[in-house]
């Protein structure tokens, strides 16, 4: 038996409460469960219990066993002080406040239907790769279209959490957080944190002073990554050598904690010299590139922002050191809606959260006018069960998968709590 069964039970009644008797054999009503508290203290705050037809105010705590309040030593915690009903699976021992006077208990086992413990035993010791894996399939589409959304906004409260570190360390920058953030992302998975240590190498005033010059800021993002260490023969290679030194002394730069690039199993149009000179091109030609992601709410329009390609000498290289076949360099469409989900939207959110202002039905419409994210998450379910095939769902189903599924939280999840539920 585990607790968060038992906070289930009590949360959502999962009982006969219309016939409840303590293990002293007083009569107990529930007028009000009381809220749910997830953080320290007990289960659940401002609960309101008839005892014997005297209506006690105070908390609820909820044990597996009597035993576990003495286990926990609540005894000696005055935030246990208010607690006027001590709901366990097997009462195994009487308890007492701080001041001995004893607390009321309620015992469970025998009160619960033996279908609905059926149900919870069956789902949480399923071996699939998900829990609810036979039975997904079969959810009602209004729960599941609900409970994504959910998760959505569930992940993007997360992200703002990550922003919110950002944008404390870049001293209110919404700029300097837009330009961490939007680094990370160009590296993608495998140079993420690799683009990521260069954004912190230094202040982001250097990227204001040296915009206005192209070559300046592919010199200072190469030479910081350090790919302008080796010796090559290039007019183009010297001259952002040259450049990168220049800077080097006037901002007193120092590469020497970046993590090292990785080209190893990337498509080359994923190279990270083409990323750096994308991302140098775009805030070259985008002065005021955070006011323009806060007016802009449509896919359409952020394609035209963010239409850049790497510079010319980009045209025949992917490497410094090797010429390879003409093509322009260009952000391809699907790469721009990684952006869009991993920064934009994330941004936008906090942004407007940060300003007290709820912007989340025009999140929606963007975030489901992208096409779903292909991994391997994403295919799993889609196997179990068809589902909408946007932006949103994926990025609820990364959630879901990560934060729900792996944890074994079914029951503080919409589904798996449904499915516990219905054979009662």
């Amino acid at each position: 038996m585990q607790e968060d069964f038992l906070h289930f039970i009590w949360k959502y009644k999962k009982f006969d409460v219309s016939n409840l008797w303590s293990t002293k054999g007083e009569s107990i009503s529930v007028v009000n469960l009381g809220q749910h508290n997830h953080n320290s203290g007990p289960d659940f705050f401002n609960a309101q219990i008839n005892i014997n037809g005297q209506l006690w105010a105070g908390n609820v705590e909820i044990h597996v066993k009597s035993s576990d309040w003495y286990v926990h030593n609540h005894e000696k915690d005055k935030t246990y002080d208010n607690v006027i009903l001590h709901v366990v699976w097997e009462h195994d021992s009487d308890i007492f406040r701080k001041d001995n006077s004893e607390i009321t208990t309620l015992e469970l086992k025998d009160i619960i239907d033996s279908m609905l413990l059926n149900s919870y035993n069956k789902l949480l010791q399923s071996k699939s790769w998900i829990n609810c894996e036979t039975d997904f399939s079969n959810t009602n589409e209004f729960l599941i279209n609900n409970w994504l959304e959910r998760l959505y906004v569930e992940r993007l409260e997360r992200k703002s959490k990550d922003i919110e570190t950002l944008l404390f360390a870049s001293n209110n920058d919404w700029e300097a957080v837009l330009f961490k953030m939007l680094v990370k992302n160009f590296g993608l998975k495998v140079n993420g944190e690799s683009f990521l240590s260069l954004a912190n190498s230094f202040n982001f005033p250097v990227i204001r002073k040296i915009r206005p010059e192209l070559s300046d800021l592919e010199a200072l993002f190469f030479g910081q990554a350090g790919l302008l260490d080796n010796d090559v023969q290039d007019v183009y290679f010297q001259d952002l050598y040259e450049r990168y030194q220049f800077l080097k002394q006037k901002f007193q730069l120092n590469n020497q904690g970046i993590m090292p690039l990785q080209f190893f199993r990337l498509r080359p149009p994923n190279f990270p010299t083409l990323r750096l000179s994308q991302l140098a091109v775009l805030y070259h030609r985008e002065p005021s590139l955070f006011s323009d992601i806060i007016k802009v709410n449509t896919k359409e329009e952020f394609y035209k922002l963010f239409k850049v390609e790497a510079s010319e000498f980009w045209n025949t290289h992917y490497t410094f050191a090797k010429i390879s076949k003409s093509t322009k360099k260009k952000l391809s469409k699907s790469f721009i809606d990684l952006l869009i989900i991993n920064t934009i939207l994330p941004l936008k959110f906090s942004y407007a959260k940060a300003r007290g202002k709820a912007i989340e039905d025009s999140i929606f419409a963007l975030v489901k006018s992208l096409d779903l994210e292909s991994n391997s998450i994403t295919e799993k379910f889609l196997s179990i069960k068809p589902l909408d095939k946007s932006g949103l769902t994926s990025q609820a189903l990364i959630q879901l998968k990560t934060e729900y599924c792996n944890k074994n939280k079914c029951l503080q999840c919409a589904i798996g709590s449904y499915l516990i539920s219905k054979n009662e």
